[in-house]
């Protein structure tokens, strides 16, 4: 699989406005490590080589566990390896992330307003749709991961 277009130099005004939410998330109240779980939850479901791999590295940069990372992806049959904001945010990534199939139903968000106010929970799901938005190009125009390139010197 090869990279089929390089957008940050195609686009570059358009990867800047994304690079602006990006830079609006991480200054929000959500923690940095919640956040990048659920990027890394986010881009698990959407199947982003590129973007698994960069969070993966960002959260081990955080310090979040190896083992801890292994159990993303089955965070519900973690038990308390993931704490309540963890599971919330997680829970409303997939369900946002997933909207065609869920149309985000009344319990997911009545779930997630228990644990998130609603700052938060705006900022969150900015997150998610930004996540969403990066794994479409990334897997679109194939950007290879770090650990391909590595592999491959």
């Amino acid at each position: 699989m090869s990279k089929r277009l390089d957008y940050n130099q195609i686009a570059p005004a358009g990867v800047k406005a994304l690079g602006g939410v990006y830079g609006y998330v991480m200054q929000s109240s959500l923690s940095p490590a919640l956040v990048d779980l659920v990027y890394l939850r986010i881009s698990q479901i959407n199947n982003c080589a590129y973007c698994l791999d960069s969070h993966t590295r960002d959260l081990l940069k955080k310090g979040v566990k190896i083992e801890k990372l292994a159990l993303v992806q089955a965070w519900r049959e973690a038990g308390n390896l993931f704490d309540e904001r963890e599971r919330a945010a997680l829970a409303w990534a997939e369900t946002v992330t997933r909207v065609a199939e869920t149309n985000v139903p009344d319990e997911a968000y009545q779930a997630a307003r228990v644990v998130f106010d609603e700052r938060e929970l705006v900022d969150l799901t900015i997150a998610i749709g930004l996540m969403n938005a990066y794994n479409r190009m990334a897997i679109s125009f194939r950007n290879t991961p770090q650990a391909v390139l590595e592999h491959q010197a």
